[in-house]
Protein backbone atom coordinates (compact mmCIF):
# COMPACT_ATOMS: atom_id res chain seq x y z
CA UNK A 1 0.00 0.00 0.00
CA UNK A 2 1.04 3.41 -0.24
CA UNK A 3 2.66 4.05 3.33
CA UNK A 4 -0.08 6.08 5.41
CA UNK A 5 2.91 8.40 6.34
CA UNK A 6 3.56 9.45 2.67
CA UNK A 7 -0.24 9.91 2.14
CA UNK A 8 -0.65 11.84 5.22
CA UNK A 9 2.01 13.99 4.02
CA UNK A 10 0.33 14.98 0.95
CA UNK A 11 -2.65 16.07 2.16
CA UNK A 12 -1.27 17.70 4.64
CA UNK A 13 0.41 19.41 2.07
CA UNK A 14 -2.78 19.79 0.18
CA UNK A 15 -3.84 21.71 2.76
CA UNK A 16 -0.84 24.06 3.02
CA UNK A 17 -2.19 24.77 -0.75
CA UNK A 18 -6.29 24.96 -0.14
CA UNK A 19 -5.60 27.23 3.38
CA UNK A 20 -2.46 28.71 2.88
CA UNK A 21 -0.43 31.39 4.93
CA UNK A 22 0.69 33.09 2.03
CA UNK A 23 -1.28 33.78 -1.15
CA UNK A 24 -1.53 30.66 -4.11
CA UNK A 25 -1.77 31.42 -7.57
CA UNK A 26 -2.95 28.81 -9.71
CA UNK A 27 -2.77 29.26 -14.05
CA UNK A 28 -4.79 27.22 -16.32
CA UNK A 29 -2.06 25.96 -18.42
CA UNK A 30 -3.30 22.97 -20.98
CA UNK A 31 -3.20 23.94 -24.36
CA UNK A 32 -6.57 25.95 -24.41
CA UNK A 33 -4.84 28.18 -22.24
CA UNK A 34 -1.16 28.26 -23.66
CA UNK A 35 -3.10 28.54 -27.03
CA UNK A 36 -4.65 31.97 -25.15
CA UNK A 37 -2.35 33.04 -23.91
CA UNK A 38 -1.05 31.63 -20.67
CA UNK A 39 2.60 31.42 -21.06
CA UNK A 40 2.45 35.83 -21.17
CA UNK A 41 0.17 35.60 -18.03
CA UNK A 42 2.66 33.25 -15.97
CA UNK A 43 5.73 35.88 -16.80
CA UNK A 44 3.60 38.84 -16.13
CA UNK A 45 2.54 37.81 -12.51
CA UNK A 46 5.56 36.38 -12.00
CA UNK A 47 7.66 39.40 -12.66
CA UNK A 48 4.93 41.52 -10.54
CA UNK A 49 5.30 39.60 -7.81
CA UNK A 50 9.21 39.89 -7.69
CA UNK A 51 8.60 43.79 -8.36
CA UNK A 52 6.04 44.18 -5.57
CA UNK A 53 8.08 41.55 -3.20
CA UNK A 54 5.34 39.64 -2.67
CA UNK A 55 6.11 36.14 -1.03
CA UNK A 56 3.73 33.62 -3.01
CA UNK A 57 3.50 30.40 -4.58
CA UNK A 58 2.14 29.60 -8.66
CA UNK A 59 1.17 26.22 -9.61
CA UNK A 60 0.16 25.16 -13.00
CA UNK A 61 -3.04 23.50 -13.55
CA UNK A 62 -4.76 21.63 -16.56
CA UNK A 63 -7.85 22.94 -18.15
CA UNK A 64 -10.98 23.72 -16.08
CA UNK A 65 -13.31 23.16 -18.85
CA UNK A 66 -14.33 26.55 -19.56
CA UNK A 67 -12.75 27.07 -22.99
CA UNK A 68 -14.64 30.47 -23.63
CA UNK A 69 -12.64 31.87 -20.19
CA UNK A 70 -9.11 31.18 -20.83
CA UNK A 71 -6.83 32.29 -19.81
CA UNK A 72 -8.07 31.66 -16.84
CA UNK A 73 -5.85 32.47 -13.20
CA UNK A 74 -7.46 31.15 -9.22
CA UNK A 75 -5.68 33.02 -6.35
CA UNK A 76 -5.92 31.82 -2.68
CA UNK A 77 -5.29 34.71 -0.17
CA UNK A 78 -5.10 33.37 2.93
CA UNK A 79 -8.43 33.56 4.91
CA UNK A 80 -10.65 33.59 1.76
CA UNK A 81 -11.73 31.21 -0.45
CA UNK A 82 -10.20 30.27 -3.84
CA UNK A 83 -11.50 32.84 -6.43
CA UNK A 84 -11.45 32.20 -10.23
CA UNK A 85 -10.65 35.41 -12.80
CA UNK A 86 -11.05 34.87 -16.11
CA UNK A 87 -10.56 36.25 -20.10
CA UNK A 88 -7.13 37.87 -18.49
CA UNK A 89 -4.15 39.86 -20.38
CA UNK A 90 -0.84 40.25 -19.05
CA UNK A 91 -1.27 43.74 -18.06
CA UNK A 92 -4.70 43.09 -16.70
CA UNK A 93 -3.07 39.71 -14.41
CA UNK A 94 -0.52 42.36 -13.08
CA UNK A 95 -3.46 44.72 -12.48
CA UNK A 96 -4.86 42.01 -10.65
CA UNK A 97 -2.27 40.87 -8.31
CA UNK A 98 -1.51 44.11 -6.67
CA UNK A 99 -5.41 45.29 -6.63
CA UNK A 100 -6.03 41.96 -4.65
CA UNK A 101 -2.97 40.91 -3.09
CA UNK A 102 -2.01 44.44 -2.10
CA UNK A 103 -4.97 46.58 -1.87
CA UNK A 104 -7.73 43.87 -0.96
CA UNK A 105 -9.32 44.92 -4.06
CA UNK A 106 -10.88 41.63 -5.33
CA UNK A 107 -11.50 42.95 -8.97
CA UNK A 108 -15.15 41.88 -9.19
CA UNK A 109 -14.71 43.14 -12.78
CA UNK A 110 -12.32 40.58 -14.04
CA UNK A 111 -13.86 37.65 -11.68
CA UNK A 112 -15.71 34.39 -12.61
CA UNK A 113 -16.91 33.09 -9.47
CA UNK A 114 -15.61 31.58 -5.76
CA UNK A 115 -15.06 28.15 -4.91
CA UNK A 116 -18.00 28.17 -1.87
CA UNK A 117 -20.14 30.30 -1.07
CA UNK A 118 -20.60 34.10 -2.85
CA UNK A 119 -18.65 36.59 -1.65
CA UNK A 120 -19.05 40.65 -2.16
CA UNK A 121 -20.53 40.24 -5.59
CA UNK A 122 -18.38 37.41 -6.61
CA UNK A 123 -21.02 34.37 -7.36
CA UNK A 124 -20.31 30.73 -6.24
CA UNK A 125 -18.20 28.74 -8.69
CA UNK A 126 -20.38 26.29 -9.35
CA UNK A 127 -23.77 27.78 -9.29
CA UNK A 128 -22.46 29.57 -12.62
CA UNK A 129 -24.73 27.58 -15.49
CA UNK A 130 -21.63 26.22 -17.18
CA UNK A 131 -21.06 24.26 -14.53
CA UNK A 132 -23.63 23.92 -12.26
CA UNK A 133 -25.78 21.18 -14.40
CA UNK A 134 -22.71 18.96 -14.52
CA UNK A 135 -21.63 16.58 -12.71
CA UNK A 136 -17.77 15.43 -13.03
CA UNK A 137 -16.22 12.00 -12.05
CA UNK A 138 -13.92 11.86 -14.80
CA UNK A 139 -13.39 15.09 -14.83
CA UNK A 140 -13.09 16.14 -11.19
CA UNK A 141 -9.32 16.86 -10.84
CA UNK A 142 -9.04 19.00 -14.02
CA UNK A 143 -7.75 22.79 -13.22
CA UNK A 144 -7.99 21.93 -9.78
CA UNK A 145 -4.99 20.01 -9.21
CA UNK A 146 -1.50 20.42 -10.67
CA UNK A 147 -0.83 17.23 -12.96
CA UNK A 148 2.50 17.41 -12.76
CA UNK A 149 2.38 16.77 -8.79
CA UNK A 150 1.35 12.76 -7.87
CA UNK A 151 1.29 14.28 -4.30
CA UNK A 152 -1.69 16.34 -5.05
CA UNK A 153 -3.42 13.28 -6.87
CA UNK A 154 -3.01 11.23 -4.08
CA UNK A 155 -4.31 14.20 -1.35
CA UNK A 156 -7.11 14.22 -3.66
CA UNK A 157 -8.28 10.28 -2.74
CA UNK A 158 -5.96 8.97 -6.15
CA UNK A 159 -4.77 5.36 -5.86
CA UNK A 160 -7.23 4.50 -2.88
CA UNK A 161 -9.15 2.77 -5.62
CA UNK A 162 -6.04 0.55 -7.04
CA UNK A 163 -5.45 0.35 -3.31
CA UNK A 164 -8.63 -1.54 -2.77
CA UNK A 165 -8.34 -3.26 -6.22
CA UNK A 166 -5.44 -4.80 -4.84
CA UNK A 167 -6.99 -6.28 -1.67
CA UNK A 168 -10.05 -7.56 -3.87
CA UNK A 169 -10.29 -10.99 -5.81
CA UNK A 170 -9.76 -10.10 -9.64
CA UNK A 171 -13.34 -11.64 -10.44
CA UNK A 172 -15.13 -9.45 -8.13
CA UNK A 173 -13.33 -6.30 -9.68
CA UNK A 174 -14.50 -7.55 -12.98
CA UNK A 175 -18.16 -8.13 -11.71
CA UNK A 176 -18.34 -4.66 -9.77
CA UNK A 177 -17.48 -2.74 -13.21
CA UNK A 178 -20.12 -5.04 -14.70
CA UNK A 179 -23.05 -3.96 -12.52
CA UNK A 180 -21.61 -0.02 -12.88
CA UNK A 181 -22.70 -0.52 -16.22
CA UNK A 182 -19.82 1.81 -18.06
CA UNK A 183 -19.70 1.60 -21.56
CA UNK A 184 -16.74 2.28 -23.83
CA UNK A 185 -16.44 5.85 -24.08
CA UNK A 186 -14.65 5.74 -27.14
CA UNK A 187 -17.30 5.72 -29.58
CA UNK A 188 -18.68 1.90 -29.39
CA UNK A 189 -20.35 1.78 -26.18
CA UNK A 190 -19.29 -1.46 -25.32
CA UNK A 191 -19.77 -2.98 -22.22
CA UNK A 192 -16.45 -2.81 -20.29
CA UNK A 193 -16.94 -5.18 -17.81
CA UNK A 194 -17.55 -8.13 -20.55
CA UNK A 195 -14.56 -7.16 -22.47
CA UNK A 196 -12.71 -7.35 -18.93
CA UNK A 197 -14.49 -10.83 -18.42
CA UNK A 198 -13.50 -12.43 -22.03
CA UNK A 199 -10.07 -10.93 -21.85
CA UNK A 200 -9.16 -12.57 -18.28
CA UNK A 201 -10.58 -15.82 -18.89
CA UNK A 202 -8.30 -16.52 -22.39
CA UNK A 203 -4.84 -18.42 -20.82
CA UNK A 204 -2.96 -17.43 -23.02
CA UNK A 205 0.22 -15.54 -21.99
CA UNK A 206 1.62 -12.34 -21.93
CA UNK A 207 -1.55 -10.32 -22.22
CA UNK A 208 -2.15 -6.59 -22.87
CA UNK A 209 -3.64 -3.31 -22.18
CA UNK A 210 -4.00 -0.54 -24.32
CA UNK A 211 -5.46 2.84 -23.42
CA UNK A 212 -6.69 4.49 -26.85
CA UNK A 213 -5.76 8.05 -26.65
CA UNK A 214 -6.21 8.28 -30.50
CA UNK A 215 -8.22 11.19 -30.54
CA UNK A 216 -9.00 12.58 -34.33
CA UNK A 217 -12.26 13.95 -34.44
CA UNK A 218 -12.50 17.51 -35.57
CA UNK A 219 -13.47 19.91 -32.84
CA UNK A 220 -12.71 17.02 -29.84
CA UNK A 221 -10.21 17.23 -27.18
CA UNK A 222 -11.81 15.33 -24.16
CA UNK A 223 -8.96 12.60 -24.66
CA UNK A 224 -6.24 15.31 -25.11
CA UNK A 225 -7.82 17.56 -21.78
CA UNK A 226 -8.02 14.45 -19.91
CA UNK A 227 -3.85 13.39 -20.28
CA UNK A 228 -3.36 16.96 -19.85
CA UNK A 229 -5.09 17.59 -16.85
CA UNK A 230 -5.43 14.83 -14.70
CA UNK A 231 -3.41 12.35 -16.32
CA UNK A 232 -2.79 9.73 -13.00
CA UNK A 233 -7.03 9.49 -12.98
CA UNK A 234 -6.19 7.35 -16.21
CA UNK A 235 -3.09 5.40 -15.43
CA UNK A 236 -4.98 4.48 -11.98
CA UNK A 237 -7.53 3.41 -14.23
CA UNK A 238 -5.00 1.26 -16.32
CA UNK A 239 -3.47 -0.51 -13.05
CA UNK A 240 -7.16 -1.52 -12.04
CA UNK A 241 -7.45 -2.89 -15.49
CA UNK A 242 -4.02 -4.74 -15.63
CA UNK A 243 -4.53 -6.62 -12.13
CA UNK A 244 -8.22 -7.07 -12.85
CA UNK A 245 -7.35 -9.10 -16.03
CA UNK A 246 -3.87 -10.33 -15.44
CA UNK A 247 -1.93 -8.52 -17.41
CA UNK A 248 2.09 -7.13 -17.12
CA UNK A 249 2.32 -4.39 -20.13
CA UNK A 250 0.53 -2.04 -21.11
CA UNK A 251 0.38 0.76 -23.56
CA UNK A 252 -0.82 4.25 -23.92
CA UNK A 253 -1.19 5.12 -28.10
CA UNK A 254 -1.15 9.00 -28.07
CA UNK A 255 -1.09 10.94 -31.55
CA UNK A 256 1.86 12.80 -32.17
CA UNK A 257 -0.43 15.86 -32.40
CA UNK A 258 -0.79 16.30 -28.69
CA UNK A 259 3.30 16.91 -27.38
CA UNK A 260 1.78 18.42 -23.79
CA UNK A 261 -0.39 15.64 -23.23
CA UNK A 262 2.54 13.11 -23.82
CA UNK A 263 4.80 14.98 -21.87
CA UNK A 264 2.62 15.26 -18.48
CA UNK A 265 1.87 11.02 -19.03
CA UNK A 266 5.74 10.14 -19.36
CA UNK A 267 6.01 12.51 -16.28
CA UNK A 268 3.43 11.31 -14.27
CA UNK A 269 4.71 7.55 -15.38
CA UNK A 270 8.19 8.90 -14.00
CA UNK A 271 6.45 9.40 -10.98
CA UNK A 272 4.54 6.29 -10.54
CA UNK A 273 7.94 4.33 -10.84
CA UNK A 274 9.35 6.16 -7.88
CA UNK A 275 6.79 5.36 -5.70
CA UNK A 276 6.55 2.09 -6.59
CA UNK A 277 3.06 1.91 -8.55
CA UNK A 278 5.00 0.51 -11.53
CA UNK A 279 6.83 -2.15 -12.01
CA UNK A 280 7.61 -5.14 -10.16
CA UNK A 281 6.14 -6.72 -6.81
CA UNK A 282 4.23 -3.33 -6.61
CA UNK A 283 3.43 -2.03 -3.25
CA UNK A 284 4.75 -5.49 -2.11
CA UNK A 285 1.47 -6.74 -4.00
CA UNK A 286 2.89 -9.80 -6.35
CA UNK A 287 1.90 -7.69 -9.22
CA UNK A 288 3.77 -6.30 -12.05
CA UNK A 289 2.86 -3.82 -14.44
CA UNK A 290 4.55 -1.53 -16.59
CA UNK A 291 3.39 0.98 -18.90
CA UNK A 292 4.81 2.50 -22.25
CA UNK A 293 3.61 5.01 -24.66
CA UNK A 294 3.38 4.80 -27.84
CA UNK A 295 2.86 7.86 -30.46
CA UNK A 296 0.29 7.54 -33.30
CA UNK A 297 1.34 9.60 -36.56
CA UNK A 298 -2.26 10.80 -37.02
CA UNK A 299 -3.89 8.36 -38.56
CA UNK A 300 -7.97 9.11 -38.37
CA UNK A 301 -8.26 5.02 -38.65
CA UNK A 302 -6.02 4.17 -36.20
CA UNK A 303 -8.73 5.11 -33.40
CA UNK A 304 -10.54 1.71 -34.75
CA UNK A 305 -8.50 -0.87 -32.60
CA UNK A 306 -7.39 -3.06 -34.89
CA UNK A 307 -5.96 -0.91 -36.85
CA UNK A 308 -3.93 0.75 -33.40
CA UNK A 309 -3.09 -2.48 -32.73
CA UNK A 310 -1.16 -2.77 -36.26
CA UNK A 311 0.00 0.59 -35.61
CA UNK A 312 1.53 -0.20 -32.35
CA UNK A 313 3.13 -3.54 -34.06
CA UNK A 314 5.13 -1.57 -36.07
CA UNK A 315 2.79 -1.95 -39.33
CA UNK A 316 0.86 0.34 -41.24
CA UNK A 317 -2.30 0.78 -39.78
CA UNK A 318 -5.36 -0.90 -40.98
CA UNK A 319 -8.19 -2.57 -39.54
CA UNK A 320 -8.41 -6.40 -40.07
CA UNK A 321 -11.28 -8.57 -40.21
CA UNK A 322 -13.03 -9.87 -37.04
CA UNK A 323 -13.49 -12.31 -35.10
CA UNK A 324 -11.09 -12.78 -33.67
CA UNK A 325 -11.83 -10.18 -31.23
CA UNK A 326 -8.22 -8.54 -29.45
CA UNK A 327 -9.51 -10.26 -26.29
CA UNK A 328 -8.60 -13.68 -27.62
CA UNK A 329 -5.88 -11.96 -30.22
CA UNK A 330 -4.74 -8.89 -30.09
CA UNK A 331 -1.57 -7.52 -30.17
CA UNK A 332 1.22 -9.68 -31.24
CA UNK A 333 -1.65 -12.60 -31.37
CA UNK A 334 -2.08 -12.14 -27.73
CA UNK A 335 -5.08 -11.69 -25.24
CA UNK A 336 -5.40 -7.74 -25.44
CA UNK A 337 -8.28 -5.84 -23.58
CA UNK A 338 -8.53 -1.55 -25.56
CA UNK A 339 -10.12 0.82 -23.16
CA UNK A 340 -10.35 5.04 -24.01
CA UNK A 341 -8.91 7.08 -22.05
CA UNK A 342 -12.95 8.50 -20.54
CA UNK A 343 -13.31 5.03 -19.54
CA UNK A 344 -9.95 4.19 -18.05
CA UNK A 345 -10.80 7.57 -16.03
CA UNK A 346 -14.02 6.45 -14.52
CA UNK A 347 -12.72 2.44 -12.86
CA UNK A 348 -11.37 4.46 -9.93
CA UNK A 349 -14.47 6.15 -8.96
CA UNK A 350 -16.02 3.18 -9.54
CA UNK A 351 -13.74 0.69 -7.21
CA UNK A 352 -13.74 3.58 -4.96
CA UNK A 353 -17.69 4.47 -4.50
CA UNK A 354 -19.15 1.28 -5.92
CA UNK A 355 -20.93 -0.22 -8.59
CA UNK A 356 -24.29 1.09 -7.32
CA UNK A 357 -23.03 4.63 -7.00
CA UNK A 358 -21.92 5.17 -10.47
CA UNK A 359 -25.29 3.16 -11.61
CA UNK A 360 -27.34 5.62 -9.90
CA UNK A 361 -27.01 7.82 -12.80
CA UNK A 362 -28.03 7.59 -16.34
CA UNK A 363 -30.48 5.64 -18.11
CA UNK A 364 -31.65 2.22 -18.01
CA UNK A 365 -28.89 0.91 -20.89
CA UNK A 366 -26.44 3.78 -19.91
CA UNK A 367 -25.30 4.59 -17.15
CA UNK A 368 -23.58 7.33 -15.67
CA UNK A 369 -22.08 10.33 -17.32
CA UNK A 370 -20.55 11.14 -20.78
CA UNK A 371 -17.36 14.27 -21.58
CA UNK A 372 -18.34 15.94 -24.26
CA UNK A 373 -16.24 19.30 -26.08
CA UNK A 374 -18.76 21.70 -26.86
CA UNK A 375 -18.01 23.54 -29.42
CA UNK A 376 -19.54 25.66 -32.81
CA UNK A 377 -21.67 28.37 -32.76
CA UNK A 378 -22.31 28.24 -28.84
CA UNK A 379 -21.58 31.09 -26.29
CA UNK A 380 -20.05 28.59 -23.58
CA UNK A 381 -17.58 26.37 -25.42
CA UNK A 382 -15.75 24.50 -23.54
CA UNK A 383 -15.39 20.77 -21.76
CA UNK A 384 -18.06 19.51 -20.08
CA UNK A 385 -19.28 16.07 -18.29
CA UNK A 386 -23.20 15.56 -17.60
CA UNK A 387 -25.13 12.84 -16.62
CA UNK A 388 -26.49 10.19 -19.05
CA UNK A 389 -30.01 11.35 -20.26
CA UNK A 390 -29.95 14.80 -20.15
CA UNK A 391 -31.41 16.29 -23.09
CA UNK A 392 -29.97 18.99 -25.88
CA UNK A 393 -31.32 21.50 -25.21
CA UNK A 394 -30.18 21.76 -21.38
CA UNK A 395 -26.80 21.15 -23.25
CA UNK A 396 -27.01 23.64 -25.44
CA UNK A 397 -29.13 26.25 -23.84
CA UNK A 398 -28.60 26.13 -20.31
CA UNK A 399 -24.97 25.05 -20.38
CA UNK A 400 -23.59 26.28 -23.65
CA UNK A 401 -25.43 29.70 -23.13
CA UNK A 402 -27.34 29.38 -26.50
CA UNK A 403 -26.32 30.46 -29.50
CA UNK A 404 -24.18 33.93 -29.74
CA UNK A 405 -24.95 36.73 -31.66
CA UNK A 406 -29.35 36.71 -31.92
CA UNK A 407 -28.84 33.81 -33.98
CA UNK A 408 -30.93 30.63 -34.53
CA UNK A 409 -30.61 27.21 -33.26
CA UNK A 410 -30.68 25.13 -36.67
CA UNK A 411 -28.66 21.56 -35.72
CA UNK A 412 -26.36 20.26 -33.54
CA UNK A 413 -23.69 17.48 -34.68
CA UNK A 414 -22.55 14.55 -32.05
CA UNK A 415 -20.22 11.71 -32.48
CA UNK A 416 -17.21 13.46 -34.53
CA UNK A 417 -17.52 13.19 -38.18
CA UNK A 418 -18.98 10.08 -38.09
CA UNK A 419 -22.01 11.21 -36.09
CA UNK A 420 -25.42 12.84 -36.84
CA UNK A 421 -26.99 16.36 -37.61
CA UNK A 422 -30.01 16.41 -35.43
CA UNK A 423 -32.52 19.44 -35.72
CA UNK A 424 -34.31 21.66 -33.52
CA UNK A 425 -37.40 18.99 -32.91
CA UNK A 426 -35.29 16.97 -31.42
CA UNK A 427 -33.69 19.46 -28.58
CA UNK A 428 -35.14 17.31 -26.01
CA UNK A 429 -33.85 13.83 -27.18
CA UNK A 430 -31.78 12.66 -23.93
CA UNK A 431 -28.33 11.85 -24.46
CA UNK A 432 -28.17 8.18 -24.09
CA UNK A 433 -26.46 5.57 -26.68
CA UNK A 434 -29.68 4.07 -27.94
CA UNK A 435 -31.52 7.50 -27.73
CA UNK A 436 -29.19 8.73 -30.39
CA UNK A 437 -28.76 5.64 -32.83
CA UNK A 438 -32.46 6.04 -32.80
CA UNK A 439 -32.30 9.55 -34.24
CA UNK A 440 -29.87 8.52 -36.73
CA UNK A 441 -26.81 9.81 -34.43
CA UNK A 442 -23.98 8.29 -32.58
CA UNK A 443 -22.20 9.05 -28.54
CA UNK A 444 -19.03 8.82 -30.63
CA UNK A 445 -15.78 10.10 -28.49
CA UNK A 446 -18.05 12.61 -27.29
CA UNK A 447 -17.65 15.82 -30.48
CA UNK A 448 -21.01 17.83 -29.79
CA UNK A 449 -20.99 20.61 -32.53
CA UNK A 450 -23.68 23.28 -32.97
CA UNK A 451 -24.59 24.60 -35.93
CA UNK A 452 -26.84 27.84 -36.52
CA UNK A 453 -28.70 29.60 -39.04
CA UNK A 454 -26.16 30.72 -40.95
CA UNK A 455 -25.15 26.68 -41.85
CA UNK A 456 -25.29 24.91 -45.04
CA UNK A 457 -26.62 21.45 -44.03
CA UNK A 458 -25.53 20.01 -47.60
CA UNK A 459 -22.22 22.11 -47.03
CA UNK A 460 -21.83 20.39 -43.86
CA UNK A 461 -22.58 16.99 -45.21
CA UNK A 462 -19.67 17.46 -47.72
CA UNK A 463 -17.42 19.00 -45.34
CA UNK A 464 -17.63 15.43 -43.08
CA UNK A 465 -17.19 13.21 -46.15
CA UNK A 466 -14.34 15.24 -47.46
CA UNK A 467 -12.87 14.29 -43.80
CA UNK A 468 -13.90 10.42 -43.88
CA UNK A 469 -13.02 10.26 -47.92
CA UNK A 470 -9.12 11.44 -47.18
CA UNK A 471 -9.23 9.41 -43.62
CA UNK A 472 -9.87 6.27 -45.56
CA UNK A 473 -7.00 3.41 -45.14
CA UNK A 474 -8.18 2.64 -48.75
CA UNK A 475 -8.29 -0.96 -47.82
CA UNK A 476 -12.04 -1.86 -48.92
CA UNK A 477 -13.55 -0.90 -51.97
CA UNK A 478 -16.97 0.31 -50.45
CA UNK A 479 -14.87 3.06 -48.17
CA UNK A 480 -12.45 3.75 -50.52
CA UNK A 481 -14.66 4.45 -53.49
CA UNK A 482 -17.92 4.81 -52.19
CA UNK A 483 -17.22 7.96 -49.65
CA UNK A 484 -15.51 9.53 -52.68
CA UNK A 485 -18.69 9.30 -54.90
CA UNK A 486 -20.99 10.49 -51.65
CA UNK A 487 -18.48 13.16 -51.54
CA UNK A 488 -18.08 14.36 -55.48
CA UNK A 489 -22.31 14.21 -55.74
CA UNK A 490 -22.03 16.51 -52.37
CA UNK A 491 -20.04 18.55 -54.50
CA UNK A 492 -21.57 18.73 -57.66
CA UNK A 493 -24.96 19.62 -55.55
CA UNK A 494 -22.91 22.62 -53.39
CA UNK A 495 -21.49 24.29 -56.33
CA UNK A 496 -25.18 24.03 -58.44
CA UNK A 497 -24.46 20.77 -60.56
CA UNK A 498 -26.74 18.96 -58.51
CA UNK A 499 -29.28 16.34 -60.42
CA UNK A 500 -32.67 15.20 -59.49
CA UNK A 501 -31.28 11.34 -59.53
CA UNK A 502 -28.91 12.65 -56.67
CA UNK A 503 -30.55 12.18 -53.65
CA UNK A 504 -31.81 8.48 -54.50
CA UNK A 505 -28.38 7.85 -55.71
CA UNK A 506 -26.86 9.46 -52.04
CA UNK A 507 -29.41 6.98 -49.88
CA UNK A 508 -28.51 4.03 -52.14
CA UNK A 509 -24.08 4.22 -51.59
CA UNK A 510 -25.33 5.28 -47.72
CA UNK A 511 -26.44 1.68 -47.38
CA UNK A 512 -24.00 0.45 -49.37
CA UNK A 513 -21.49 1.69 -47.64
CA UNK A 514 -22.56 1.42 -44.39
CA UNK A 515 -23.33 -2.06 -44.72
CA UNK A 516 -20.55 -3.63 -46.25
CA UNK A 517 -17.56 -1.51 -45.43
CA UNK A 518 -14.53 -2.92 -42.85
CA UNK A 519 -14.46 -1.18 -40.15
CA UNK A 520 -16.51 1.83 -38.02
CA UNK A 521 -14.82 4.45 -40.51
CA UNK A 522 -16.83 3.46 -43.42
CA UNK A 523 -19.57 1.80 -41.72
CA UNK A 524 -20.18 5.31 -39.87
CA UNK A 525 -19.36 7.59 -42.63
CA UNK A 526 -22.56 8.13 -44.28
CA UNK A 527 -24.09 9.37 -41.06
CA UNK A 528 -23.85 12.97 -41.62
CA UNK A 529 -25.12 12.56 -45.61
CA UNK A 530 -28.35 10.30 -44.08
CA UNK A 531 -29.20 12.81 -41.06
CA UNK A 532 -29.12 15.82 -43.21
CA UNK A 533 -31.39 14.14 -45.31
CA UNK A 534 -33.48 12.58 -43.26
CA UNK A 535 -33.97 16.19 -41.81
CA UNK A 536 -32.93 18.81 -43.89
CA UNK A 537 -34.04 17.31 -47.34
CA UNK A 538 -35.43 20.49 -48.40
CA UNK A 539 -32.07 22.32 -48.49
CA UNK A 540 -31.11 19.63 -50.97
CA UNK A 541 -33.80 20.41 -53.15
CA UNK A 542 -33.30 24.04 -53.04
CA UNK A 543 -29.61 23.26 -53.98
CA UNK A 544 -31.05 21.04 -56.84
CA UNK A 545 -33.98 22.49 -58.15
CA UNK A 546 -33.42 25.92 -57.85
CA UNK A 547 -29.70 26.21 -57.55
CA UNK A 548 -30.17 28.10 -54.19
CA UNK A 549 -28.45 28.02 -50.60
CA UNK A 550 -30.52 29.92 -47.97
CA UNK A 551 -27.52 29.92 -45.87
CA UNK A 552 -25.42 31.65 -48.55
CA UNK A 553 -22.79 29.36 -47.71
CA UNK A 554 -21.96 28.03 -51.19
CA UNK A 555 -20.08 30.23 -52.67
CA UNK A 556 -20.64 29.40 -56.73
CA UNK A 557 -24.67 29.80 -56.06
CA UNK A 558 -24.23 33.03 -54.21
CA UNK A 559 -22.14 34.56 -57.23
CA UNK A 560 -24.79 33.38 -59.46
CA UNK A 561 -26.84 36.27 -58.15
CA UNK A 562 -29.20 32.94 -56.20
CA UNK A 563 -29.26 35.06 -52.68
CA UNK A 564 -31.55 35.24 -50.00
CA UNK A 565 -32.61 38.10 -48.75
Amino acid sequence: MITADFRAKAEKEWQKITNPSIPQIFIGMATCGEAAGALSIYKSIESTLMKNHIEARIHKTGCLGMCYCEPMVDIIKPGQPRITYRNLEPETAAELITDYLVNNNYRTDLALGAWGEAIDGIPNLFEIDFLKYQERTALKNIGVINPEDISQYIARGGYKGFEKALCTQQDEIIDEVEKSGLRGLGGAGFPTGFKWKECRKTESYPKYLICNADEGDPGAYMDRSLLESDPHSVLEGMLIAAYAIGCSRGFIYIRDEYPLAIKRVRTAIEQMGQYELLGENILDSGFNFDIEIREGAGAFVCGEESALLASIEGNRGMPRHRPPYPAESGLWGKPTDINNVKTLANIPAIITNGAEWFADRGTGSSKGTAIFALTGKVANRGLIEVPMGITLRKIIFDIGGGIPNGKEFKAVQTGGPSGGCLPAELLELPIAFDSLAVAGSIMGSGGMVVLDEDTCMVDVARFFLDFAKQESCGQCIPCRLGTKQMFDILDDITKGKGRQTDIDMLLELSESVAHTSLCGLGRTAPNPVLTTLRYFQNEYEAHINHKRCHANVCRLLVEEGNIDE
